[in-house]
Protein backbone atom coordinates (compact mmCIF):
# COMPACT_ATOMS: atom_id res chain seq x y z
CA UNK A 1 0.00 0.00 0.00
CA UNK A 2 1.00 3.73 -0.63
CA UNK A 3 1.56 5.98 2.47
CA UNK A 4 -1.24 8.10 0.88
CA UNK A 5 -3.79 4.98 1.65
CA UNK A 6 -1.88 4.10 4.60
CA UNK A 7 -2.74 7.32 6.06
CA UNK A 8 -6.31 6.85 4.69
CA UNK A 9 -7.18 4.04 6.18
CA UNK A 10 -5.68 5.70 9.69
CA UNK A 11 -8.05 9.13 9.35
CA UNK A 12 -11.00 6.27 8.97
CA UNK A 13 -9.85 4.27 11.88
CA UNK A 14 -9.71 7.45 14.57
CA UNK A 15 -12.56 8.90 13.19
CA UNK A 16 -15.07 5.76 14.24
CA UNK A 17 -12.76 5.30 17.42
CA UNK A 18 -13.57 8.61 18.43
CA UNK A 19 -17.04 8.21 17.90
CA UNK A 20 -16.88 5.12 19.89
CA UNK A 21 -15.51 7.24 22.33
CA UNK A 22 -18.30 9.37 22.43
CA UNK A 23 -20.80 6.32 22.89
CA UNK A 24 -19.15 4.14 25.47
CA UNK A 25 -18.46 8.09 27.66
CA UNK A 26 -22.63 8.14 27.80
CA UNK A 27 -23.39 4.48 28.13
CA UNK A 28 -20.49 4.30 31.13
CA UNK A 29 -21.96 7.90 32.38
CA UNK A 30 -25.42 6.85 32.87
CA UNK A 31 -25.00 3.04 34.03
CA UNK A 32 -22.43 4.29 36.88
CA UNK A 33 -19.32 2.28 35.80
CA UNK A 34 -17.02 5.11 36.94
CA UNK A 35 -13.85 2.89 36.49
CA UNK A 36 -14.58 2.59 32.78
CA UNK A 37 -15.86 6.10 32.38
CA UNK A 38 -12.24 7.32 33.79
CA UNK A 39 -10.60 4.80 31.26
CA UNK A 40 -11.94 7.08 28.16
CA UNK A 41 -9.34 9.66 29.47
CA UNK A 42 -5.28 9.42 29.78
CA UNK A 43 -3.73 8.58 32.84
CA UNK A 44 -2.09 11.89 33.37
CA UNK A 45 -6.00 13.78 32.55
CA UNK A 46 -6.11 17.14 34.71
CA UNK A 47 -9.33 17.28 36.53
CA UNK A 48 -8.40 20.71 38.43
CA UNK A 49 -5.35 23.64 39.08
CA UNK A 50 -4.12 20.94 41.97
CA UNK A 51 -5.19 17.63 40.73
CA UNK A 52 -4.77 15.16 38.05
CA UNK A 53 -5.01 11.62 37.04
CA UNK A 54 -8.03 8.75 36.71
CA UNK A 55 -8.22 8.30 40.35
CA UNK A 56 -8.92 12.16 41.04
CA UNK A 57 -11.27 12.09 38.19
CA UNK A 58 -13.01 9.29 39.45
CA UNK A 59 -13.54 11.17 42.48
CA UNK A 60 -15.05 13.62 40.99
CA UNK A 61 -17.34 11.80 38.98
CA UNK A 62 -18.45 9.75 41.70
CA UNK A 63 -19.54 12.88 44.28
CA UNK A 64 -21.10 14.79 41.32
CA UNK A 65 -22.88 12.17 39.94
CA UNK A 66 -24.24 10.37 43.19
CA UNK A 67 -25.22 13.95 44.87
CA UNK A 68 -26.58 15.69 42.11
CA UNK A 69 -28.78 12.83 39.88
CA UNK A 70 -30.82 9.69 40.49
CA UNK A 71 -30.52 9.13 37.15
CA UNK A 72 -29.17 10.33 33.71
CA UNK A 73 -30.05 9.22 29.81
CA UNK A 74 -27.56 11.39 27.57
CA UNK A 75 -28.20 10.31 23.87
CA UNK A 76 -25.89 11.74 21.30
CA UNK A 77 -26.40 13.19 17.92
CA UNK A 78 -24.56 14.85 15.06
CA UNK A 79 -20.63 14.70 15.89
CA UNK A 80 -18.14 16.52 13.95
CA UNK A 81 -14.30 15.71 13.94
CA UNK A 82 -11.38 17.45 12.44
CA UNK A 83 -7.99 16.33 12.98
CA UNK A 84 -4.97 18.41 13.55
CA UNK A 85 -2.76 15.79 13.00
CA UNK A 86 -2.87 11.98 12.42
CA UNK A 87 -2.80 11.78 16.97
CA UNK A 88 -4.35 14.92 17.79
CA UNK A 89 -8.18 15.99 16.88
CA UNK A 90 -11.50 17.88 17.95
CA UNK A 91 -14.83 17.72 17.54
CA UNK A 92 -18.47 19.31 18.05
CA UNK A 93 -21.17 16.78 19.69
CA UNK A 94 -24.44 17.23 20.38
CA UNK A 95 -26.34 15.74 23.30
CA UNK A 96 -29.76 14.96 24.65
CA UNK A 97 -29.86 14.74 28.34
CA UNK A 98 -32.48 13.37 30.59
CA UNK A 99 -31.83 13.66 34.58
CA UNK A 100 -33.77 12.91 37.35
CA UNK A 101 -33.20 14.66 40.02
CA UNK A 102 -34.98 14.17 43.40
CA UNK A 103 -39.03 15.57 42.49
CA UNK A 104 -38.49 17.12 39.00
CA UNK A 105 -37.08 15.47 35.58
CA UNK A 106 -34.72 17.98 34.35
CA UNK A 107 -34.35 17.92 30.28
CA UNK A 108 -31.32 19.19 28.40
CA UNK A 109 -29.88 20.14 25.28
CA UNK A 110 -26.06 20.82 25.01
CA UNK A 111 -23.04 19.98 23.33
CA UNK A 112 -19.85 19.21 24.01
CA UNK A 113 -16.45 20.82 22.52
CA UNK A 114 -14.18 17.88 22.49
CA UNK A 115 -9.89 17.48 22.41
CA UNK A 116 -9.15 13.80 21.45
CA UNK A 117 -5.49 12.20 21.49
CA UNK A 118 -3.97 9.26 20.67
CA UNK A 119 -1.78 7.53 22.89
CA UNK A 120 -0.15 4.02 22.66
CA UNK A 121 -2.57 3.41 19.78
CA UNK A 122 -5.27 3.97 21.59
CA UNK A 123 -7.84 7.43 21.55
CA UNK A 124 -8.94 9.29 24.93
CA UNK A 125 -10.56 12.19 25.86
CA UNK A 126 -8.36 14.96 26.38
CA UNK A 127 -10.57 17.44 27.56
CA UNK A 128 -14.78 17.88 27.03
CA UNK A 129 -15.79 21.38 27.72
CA UNK A 130 -20.02 21.39 28.16
CA UNK A 131 -21.76 23.91 26.43
CA UNK A 132 -25.70 24.20 27.37
CA UNK A 133 -28.43 25.75 25.38
CA UNK A 134 -30.91 24.64 28.31
CA UNK A 135 -32.12 22.83 31.84
CA UNK A 136 -35.20 22.80 32.92
CA UNK A 137 -38.04 20.38 34.80
CA UNK A 138 -39.78 18.86 31.97
CA UNK A 139 -43.17 20.54 32.25
CA UNK A 140 -41.63 24.36 32.13
CA UNK A 141 -40.04 25.47 28.99
CA UNK A 142 -37.75 27.81 28.96
CA UNK A 143 -38.54 30.04 27.14
CA UNK A 144 -36.06 33.54 27.72
CA UNK A 145 -32.76 34.56 28.68
CA UNK A 146 -30.81 32.19 31.43
CA UNK A 147 -32.19 28.98 30.50
CA UNK A 148 -30.08 26.75 32.88
CA UNK A 149 -32.58 26.32 35.29
CA UNK A 150 -31.95 23.64 38.06
CA UNK A 151 -34.02 23.08 41.24
CA UNK A 152 -32.74 25.17 43.89
CA UNK A 153 -30.61 26.81 41.59
CA UNK A 154 -30.82 30.62 40.18
CA UNK A 155 -31.17 30.75 36.78
CA UNK A 156 -28.15 31.73 34.45
CA UNK A 157 -26.64 30.71 31.13
CA UNK A 158 -24.70 27.91 29.87
CA UNK A 159 -22.65 28.63 27.03
CA UNK A 160 -24.15 27.39 24.37
CA UNK A 161 -24.23 30.67 22.08
CA UNK A 162 -21.65 32.47 23.97
CA UNK A 163 -18.99 30.06 22.66
CA UNK A 164 -19.88 30.62 18.26
CA UNK A 165 -18.70 34.08 17.69
CA UNK A 166 -21.06 33.46 14.66
CA UNK A 167 -24.10 33.56 16.35
CA UNK A 168 -23.30 37.40 17.85
CA UNK A 169 -22.02 38.00 14.58
CA UNK A 170 -25.38 37.46 12.82
CA UNK A 171 -26.96 39.23 15.32
CA UNK A 172 -24.98 42.06 15.02
CA UNK A 173 -25.94 42.44 11.33
CA UNK A 174 -29.00 44.57 10.25
CA UNK A 175 -30.10 42.04 7.67
CA UNK A 176 -27.88 40.99 4.31
CA UNK A 177 -24.62 39.86 5.06
CA UNK A 178 -22.98 41.55 2.15
CA UNK A 179 -20.66 40.78 0.06
CA UNK A 180 -19.45 37.88 -1.84
CA UNK A 181 -20.20 34.18 -0.45
CA UNK A 182 -16.38 32.80 0.47
CA UNK A 183 -15.54 29.87 -0.42
CA UNK A 184 -16.05 26.35 1.43
CA UNK A 185 -13.78 25.54 4.40
CA UNK A 186 -10.98 23.68 3.85
CA UNK A 187 -11.35 20.15 5.41
CA UNK A 188 -10.12 19.74 9.09
CA UNK A 189 -11.00 23.71 8.93
CA UNK A 190 -14.93 23.72 9.46
CA UNK A 191 -14.75 24.47 12.95
CA UNK A 192 -11.77 26.60 13.21
CA UNK A 193 -13.51 28.70 10.80
CA UNK A 194 -17.16 28.89 12.98
CA UNK A 195 -14.66 29.96 15.46
CA UNK A 196 -12.90 32.53 14.41
CA UNK A 197 -9.70 31.93 16.25
CA UNK A 198 -11.60 32.86 19.49
CA UNK A 199 -10.08 31.46 23.01
CA UNK A 200 -11.52 28.48 24.15
CA UNK A 201 -13.51 29.65 27.28
CA UNK A 202 -17.16 30.54 27.83
CA UNK A 203 -18.62 33.73 26.92
CA UNK A 204 -22.10 33.99 27.51
CA UNK A 205 -23.13 37.52 25.87
CA UNK A 206 -25.17 35.94 22.97
CA UNK A 207 -26.27 39.51 21.71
Amino acid sequence: MTDELLARIDRIESTEAIRQLVARYSLALDMRDIDSLVGLFPEDIRVSRDASGRKELRAWFDETLRVQFDGTAHVTGGHVIEFDNPDHARGVVYSRNEHETGPEWVIMTMMYWDHYERVDARWYFRRRLPLYWFATDLNRPPIGDRKMRWPGREPYEGGWHGFWPTYREFWDRAGDHGGDVPEPAPIDEFLIRMRRGAPEKLNVRVR
